[in-house]
């Protein structure tokens, strides 16, 4: 019998990570009315380094009672809207695997407070849509990462890595998840919100100020007793590996930067300037995007 899992909050990376895991389990989706209906008419469409093709699995704007069982449940929603998901779905999650396949800090935290089994996930690959359930998928420069959270390892754990896996998704299982979490906020931080602000690609981030805002990071980071990869080792890595892999791509970040809507700056940069202000963390980045949001 194959496993049963679901993906809610499915944007972009949501419906990616669903199509390719519908080779090998069964899968339900919980997406934006456009996108099910598209999935059910013609299937999600997919191009890139994940492969091209059409993949069909069930997608809808709500839960089914037959896919309340789930094995695992996997939230990919905007950092913004991970505790309303959980409230929506607190009846399907309550003591089941949930893993968070989120950008920023504090995800596994709030879905913490709906089950005590939480899954951290980091995953940095490049999406953007083409379309009503149509995808591409330009860049991936990690490997995904699955952690118990906060730190550790089981066999839950296990099997998901090797279901991922069996996908045709690279994934590593880590026992120290929250550190790949903290290293990823690195990466979001310092390139996110100024591309966003800047309107630019990553490939246009080369220069020092970049590298500023992860320097800054790395004292929060260190103060809070969180081992990371050395700074100057990242920094280098940052520069001549993801740098290069995703220089083409514009943030997510600058496409929801209209007044009136909300970014995840709060999650990324905000939540350092809240763990730092005792350490001197500049907010000023977080202040900039926050300006931006309100027009």
């Amino acid at each position: 019998m194959k496993m049963k899992i679901v993906v809610l909050g499915a944007g972009a990376v949501g419906l990616t990570v669903a199509a390719k895991l519908s080779r090998v389990v069964d899968i339900h989706a919980v997406a934006r009315k456009r996108h099910a209906d598209a999935v059910r008419e013609r299937g999600f469409l997919m191009t890139g380094i994940w492969g091209e093709g059409t993949y069909r699995f069930s997608c809808s704007e709500d839960l089914p009672d037959e896919w309340l069982d789930a094995d695992y449940y996997i939230i990919t929603a905007k950092s913004t809207d991970t505790e309303a998901v959980c409230r929506q779905f607190a009846g399907a999650i309550r003591g089941r695997e949930v893993v968070s396949l989120q950008n920023g800090i504090g995800n596994e935290e709030i879905i913490a407070r709906f089950t005590d089994r939480v899954i951290g996930g980091m995953i940095i690959a490049g999406s953007g849509w083409r379309g009503d359930a149509s995808v591409h998928v330009p860049v991936e420069s990690a490997p995904m990462k699955i952690g118990r959270f906060p730190s550790g390892m089981d066999d839950a754990v296990g099997r998901l890595a090797d279901l991922i896996n069996r996908a045709g998704i690279q994934v590593e299982a880590t026992d120290g998840i929250r550190s790949d979490l903290r290293a990823k906020n690195l990466y979001n931080s310092a390139l996110n919100p100024l591309g966003a602000i800047a309107s630019v690609p990553y490939g246009a981030l080369t220069d020092p100020h970049a590298r500023a805002i992860v320097r800054e990071a790395y004292r929060v980071v260190e103060a809070e007793g969180i081992a990371l990869p050395g700074e100057d080792a990242y920094i280098e890595h940052l520069r001549t590996a993801q740098l290069p892999a995703t220089a083409a791509h514009h943030p997510s970040m600058l496409q929801v930067l209209t007044p009136g809507r909300r970014t995840g700056i709060d999650f990324l940069n905000g939540a350092m300037v809240d763990l730092g202000r005792r350490h001197g963390y500049n907010a000023c980045t977080t202040e900039l995007i926050r300006f931006r949001e309100r027009g």
